[in-house]
């Protein structure tokens, strides 16, 4: 079994082309369709066009395992007996560290956005595909693999053009970016998705915790609910944007589903397909005589072990056959849409005001363009939310990042107001290219309602010295709708020209039983109702005026009577006689 770990190995075309006749042989044997459960699976399901309109992948579109399931679902648990494993078993073991990471990253999700339903199963369909769960359950005690998980480079040669945009923190590459860890998280998007699953301190992307709940966290933005097939594979291809891999990845879930056990770390199987193999694949990246090690945080990379046999063990690269040959210039790489991004344009975004807990209307929209002033597209802005406030992108995120489409224009995602009011900055940037970021400012005003209307009729009337049978309780809106968690203030007025408190007839009651004719700090409930506490009266008879204030105008006076009970009126008596 050993000597399935080691490095991916390229086949050549005639191996290429017998595996692809298997492996679409095997693929018809597994058309998708409706399973046992009468669930349709992703294959059948077209995505939207929006599908992969968020960021260009989380792992920048690198290579991944292409192995498929095998067709025997798997066992529920392990054979205990000494003979040899029934078949799916092993496929279906996942080791314990990392079945541990999917499953806290689930419950987190759970618990943080309960509306995206993140299965586990997922998230280890994903590792599966992405890095054979971590090189087969290889992590320390922590969950930290025991070397790293580099995907290629990705400097165009047969894979993305992405230049380097971490000076090789994550990555150990200061020339061109590179997926990195269980996950295969490339740098930039990293530094706005990664998380700390482990508590301890770091964000890690070598560390399966950290990994798979960062990976939960990108599946679960823009309010996406992946119990819905069309949110799930949109969630999926904005992970890696191939209709392969979305295929590959669902097959991976449902045999998921079906049953999986844990298994000893370091004793997973690692898959043998990937991407990029075949003829015509671009070769793998040359290790360095000196590999580094990336550090999370950004500190300089250190010296890692030397590269791994299949079999175990490491070995030293090789020197080139012919020495004395003299090295040939790689020819130069032309210049990508980022590089030729000058500055960034606001593209008519409107005024962005929005009231505590309400979603923007408006969202922002900013163009790239050169210097001439021509838009460039398929250039990645990310948009960060600055400074401290509670308000965040639709999904909770405080950054997302979008492709520029034809036009040059990326739109960002819808804000969510928080509760804290003020303005909010929101700043676009160009991922890969040092340009001046553009600086966009959101107003969260608080919660308010323009009207307001008493819930009953009743008559509110009152002995002197007595109590009002009757509380008052009215209702607030805002366009129509309810006007929940809306400041107010009710106040016993002296008369409608003069809204100052009264200092006679009505009142309320403090904590201490003593009476007060204004009340502050009320707010309506979420059906933005407003019952106020208990009326007294005291010896003043007459009628009286309550008015009630909310934040944004919104004003209703109530009238009250005190009045003394009426007597019924004696019997007319009969004059005596003269």
């Amino acid at each position: 079994m050993a000597a399935q770990f080691g490095r991916r190995l390229r086949k050549g075309a005639a191996t290429t082309a017998v595996a692809a006749v298997a492996v679409a042989a095997l693929s018809a044997s597994q058309a998708p369709g409706v399973n046992d459960h009468g669930r349709q699976t992703a294959a059948d399901a077209t995505p939207s066009p929006d599908a992969s309109a968020s960021d260009g992948s989380a792992t920048g579109n690198s290579p991944y395992y292409t192995d498929l399931p095998p067709l025997k679902s798997p066992n529920p648990s392990p054979s205990t007996g000494t003979g040899p494993a029934a078949p799916g078993t092993t496929e279906a073991g996942i080791p314990a560290t990392v079945l541990d990471a999917y499953k806290k990253a689930e419950a987190a999700l759970n618990s943080a956005k309960p509306g995206c339903n993140l299965p586990w199963q997922l998230l280890a369909a994903i590792g599966r595909v992405e890095s054979g769960q971590a090189r087969g359950g290889r992590v320390d005690a922590d969950g930290t693999t025991l070397s790293p998980i580099l995907g290629p480079q990705l400097d165009g040669n047969g894979f993305a053009l992405i230049r380097d945009t971490d000076d090789g923190a994550y990555d150990g590459n200061s020339s061109y970016d590179q997926a990195v860890g269980p996950m295969q998280f490339i740098p930039s998007t990293w530094a706005w998705a990664g998380r700390d699953g482990n508590d301890d301190g770091k964000k890690d992307p070598n560390n399966v915790y950290d990994a798979a709940l960062a990976a939960g966290h990108y599946l679960c933005r823009f309010d996406w609910d992946l119990s819905d097939q069309d949110d799930l594979d949109r969630a999926i291809l904005s992970y890696n944007n191939s209709r392969e891999y979305l295929n590959l990845v669902m097959r991976w879930v449902e045999y998921y589903r079906k049953g999986t056990h844990e298994i000893p770390d370091g004793t997973g199987t690692l898959p043998g397909n990937r991407s990029d193999d075949g003829a015509g694949a671009s070769p793998s990246p040359s290790t360095p005589s000196t590999p580094t090690t990336p550090v999370p945080g950004g500190s300089k990379p250190r010296p890692s072990p030397k590269p791994e046999k299949p079999g175990g063990g490491t070995t030293t690269p090789k020197p080139p056959t012919d020495p004395g040959s003299t090295p040939t210039t790689p020819p130069s790489t032309p210049p990508t849409n980022t590089d030729t991004v000058d500055h960034l344009e606001d593209a008519g975004t409107a005024k962005l005001t929005a009231m505590a807990g309400d979603a923007f209307t408006k969202r922002i929209s900013t163009r790239a363009e050169t210097k001439a002033g021509k838009a460039v597209g398929k250039v990645r802005v990310r948009f960060t939310i600055i400074g401290t406030t509670d308000t965040t992108f639709t999904g909770g995120e405080n950054v997302a990042t979008v492709a520029t489409n034809s036009s040059g224009v990326a739109v960002a995602p819808a804000l969510q107001a928080g509760e804290k009011t003020g303005e909010v900055t929101v700043r676009a940037t160009v991922v890969g290219r040092t340009v001046a970021g553009l600086d966009y400012t959101a107003t969260v005003t608080e919660r308010a309602a323009d009207a307001l209307a008493r819930t009953g009729d009743a008559a509110l009337t009152c002995a002197p010295g007595g109590e009002f049978a009757n509380q008052v309780e009215v209702k607030a809106t805002y366009k129509g709708a309810v006007a929940d968690g809306v400041a107010a203030t009710a106040t016993l007025i002296k008369s409608a020209d003069d809204p100052t408190a009264n200092d006679k007839g009505p009142y309320f009651k403090d904590a201490d039983g003593k009476a007060v004719r204004t009340l502050k700090a009320l707010k309506t409930d979420t059906k933005g109702l407003l019952k106020l506490p208990k009326l007294y009266a005291d010896d003043t008879t007459g009628t009286f005026l309550l008015r009630v204030n909310t934040a944004g105008g919104a004003t209703l006076t109530v009238e009250l009577t005190v009045a003394a009970a009426e007597t019924s009126s004696p019997s007319p008596s009969t004059s005596p006689s003269a």
